[in-house]
């Protein structure tokens, strides 16, 4: 198996420490973006907020990856929170893709992460990546987030968007803070901003295979 240089912002987050251990598992070299001065030479520099990026330590990457984003389920989506969920997500990630598309030798692929939420609430209709965005402040979220990896396309490179749904794990993630809502029966109205808690039927086709699969997120299962 070749060896590729992969780098991941959001590393620590639950999605993010999870490839981190699998790529590393599988021999990768695995370059993390941190906010803080880097400890390990494995370590980057980064400020999503001031988009600041030390693009020196992205040289020779094969892909990157961007997992980085404030969390959904955190806190009471406040007016203010809202702002925070929106800037580290569309500001990371334009920084990320400016200073990818700056290197002299990018990687073949980068990975931006998205989510679901971009389809809005389509109740038991299955939508697949033709289908239009929504409305309200997900749909608008996610649309933004996704253009602002715009520089890293415009470059040529091959671009990659995951939209995952709500990711649920046993060491972490959304499961401990539904599980006593489905426990008490209560997990088809939970949710945050007023919102109902239903999320969409997603149709994903396989560039492989040419197929589709079906996922609906449920809880104890990871998506």
């Amino acid at each position: 198996m070749e060896r590729s240089r992969i780098a991941v912002a959001g590393a620590s987050g639950l999605i993010g420490s999870a490839l981190v251990r699998s790529l590393t598992a599988d021999g990768h070299e695995v370059v993390r973006l941190v906010r803080r001065a880097p400890r390990n030479k494995d370590e980057v520099r980064w400020d999503p907020e001031r988009q600041q990026v030390d693009t020196a330590g992205l040289a020779g990457c094969d892909a990157v990856v961007n997992l980085a984003g404030a969390g959904i389920g955190d806190r009471r989506w406040t007016p203010e929170y809202k702002r925070l969920i929106r800037d580290s997500r569309v500001l990371g990630t334009a920084a990320l893709a400016e200073a990818v598309a700056s290197l002299d030798t990018p990687p073949r692929v980068y990975v931006s992460g998205s989510a679901m939420g971009i389809y809005g609430d389509t109740g038991d209709r299955a939508v697949d990546e033709d289908e239009p965005p929504g409305d309200g402040f997900l749909p608008s979220l996610c649309v933004e987030w996704e253009e602002a990896a715009a520089p890293v396309q415009e470059a040529g490179v091959r671009t990659v968007f995951l939209r995952t749904g709500l990711v649920v794990a046993r060491g972490g993630g959304a499961w401990g803070r539904l599980f006593p809502l489905f426990k008490a029966g209560l997990g088809d109205v939970w949710g945050a901003d007023g919102s109902t808690g239903r999320t969409s039927r997603c149709t994903t086709r396989s560039p492989r295979s040419g197929t589709s699969s079906t996922t609906t997120p449920r809880p104890g299962r990871s998506t």
